[in-house]
């Protein structure tokens, strides 16, 4: 590992409030869910929540905690997916994470809930997998590995921007995290899947935005961490300048060759920087599509 001083130069994407619907039966449930398997399914159902915005905006009075999102599901299939979750946090410790938060995260949130049915064979294995538009959702280890990486134990995330919604998978960990999470896409058919797939979460610590996550959200900033999942040959100016004094970025950097970066804001204009092990990211792109 190298530390190098650096002033660096990265793409991103509210979750929406959805309908308000009454539950049936049966008796209400914690877990996750998402809004393409309700559509596919008619044994999901809500509990009535009240309505999030639907896109940045600061935060309310007092200090938000961070998430547990809540639905109902069955039983049945709580029980279904409860041991490959385990497990699949069991094999992330394994191979080195060690945050307690993190893991416990992992095992919250279902990862089949964001992938197509036709890979749900995989959902649990360390892999990355296709989410459509050439774009991916990350392995578990890495989404696990960064977040850890963000975190400082000797103060709580509190606002927290990622780059690169996706599908929202590791926007939904995040939460589970930090006590406000920002997530920008610049892709809008995935800023509009990750909508969908949250939407019934309720997770109120969490909001999408659509834009060029190059660009950052400077009328949110500053932010305790950063979370770049694309790679770009440097880290955008704009979001060094968005990071709180003493708040961490971390990124995947390179081209052929990627390693994952923390840079740490210690100054108005000074930023230290750490490059940990190799990773593999699609490419950091500027503008929307």
């Amino acid at each position: 590992m190298s530390e190098k001083r650096s002033n660096f130069p990265l793409p991103l994407s509210s979750v929406t409030g959805g309908g308000v619907r009454k539950p049936a039966a049966p008796a209400p449930v914690a877990t996750p869910q998402t809004a393409t398997q309700n559509a596919r399914t008619s044994q999901v159902q809500t509990r009535q929540v009240p309505a999030t915005g639907t896109g940045p905006r600061p935060p309310a009075a007092g200090t938000p905690q961070p998430a547990q999102p809540q639905q109902t599901m069955q039983r049945s299939e709580l029980a279904a997916t409860e041991a490959p979750r385990r497990a699949m946090a069991a094999r992330v410790a394994r191979e080195g994470v060690k945050d307690a938060q993190v893991l416990s995260a992992l095992e919250i949130m279902p990862r089949h809930m964001f992938i197509e049915p036709a890979l749900s064979s995989q959902a649990y294995a360390d892999v990355s997998l296709p989410i459509g538009h050439n774009q991916t959702i990350s392995q578990p280890y890495i989404v696990a590995r960064m977040i850890e990486l963000l975190k400082d134990a000797r103060q709580p995330l509190r606002r927290v921007l990622e780059i690169g919604t996706g599908c929202g998978y590791q926007a939904a960990v995040l939460s589970c995290v930090a006590q406000e999470v920002y997530s920008i896409e610049r892709i809008k058919p995935l800023h509009e899947l990750a909508k969908a797939n949250l939407r019934p979460l309720r997770i109120p610590n969490l909001r999408l935005q659509y834009g060029d996550g190059m660009l950052g959200l400077p009328q949110v900033a500053p932010f305790d961490g950063i979370i770049l999942a694309a790679a770009g040959l440097e880290v955008p100016r704009a979001l060094l300048e968005q990071l709180a004094i003493g708040a961490r970025l971390v990124a995947p950097v390179g081209a052929q060759v990627q390693h994952l970066q923390r840079i740490t804001r210690t100054g108005k204009s000074e930023w230290t920087s750490e490059t940990l092990e190799t990773c593999h990211f699609v490419p950091l792109r500027p503008g929307i599509v």
